[in-house]
C-alpha cells in the first residue's frame, strides 16, 4: 500500500474520524433526512412552509400539484419528523417541525448562493 506525504498528519486524522464517527443507526437516520429532502416536491413544501403554517390546499397553490400528491408528499415529510400537524377546526395545518429544518435550507442555499 502506497503512503503519502504527509503520513502522521493524516493517520491521526483518520483516527479522529474513525473515533468520531455516528454509529451505523444515526448514519442511516441522517441519510434517509437526506432522502427525504432530495426529493424536488418535498423540498418545494419545506420551501413554502417557511413563510408561516398553511392547510394543504394553500400547501398546493403555493407548490402546485395534486391534493393526493401533495397529502401524500406532506405524510412523508411527517413521518420523517420534518413537518408536523395541528387540527384547525376542519382543517389541518402543516408547519415546519422546528427551527432545524429551516437551518439546513439556508445552510444549503447558502452554501449553493441561492436565492431564499
Amino acid at each position: 500500500m502506497a503512503t503519502c506525504d504527509r503520513e502522521a498528519q493524516h493517520h491521526m486524522a483518520a483516527e479522529a474520524a474513525k473515533a468520531n464517527m455516528p454509529g451505523e443507526e444515526d448514519i442511516g437516520r441522517v441519510a434517509a433526512v437526506f432522502k427525504t429532502i432530495s426529493e424536488p416536491s418535498r423540498l418545494k413544501i419545506l420551501f413554502a412552509l417557511r413563510q408561516g403554517e398553511m392547510c394543504v390546499y394553500h400547501v398546493i397553490e403555493a407548490v402546485g400539484g395534486t391534493q393526493s400528491a401533495v397529502s401524500h408528499q406532506l405524510r412523508v415529510l411527517r413521518d420523517s419528523r420534518m413537518v408536523k400537524a395541528r387540527r384547525d377546526g376542519q382543517n389541518i395545518v402543516y408547519s415546519l417541525a422546528d427551527e432545524h429544518v429551516l437551518a439546513v435550507l439556508e445552510l444549503v442555499c447558502t452554501h449553493l448562493n441561492c436565492k431564499i
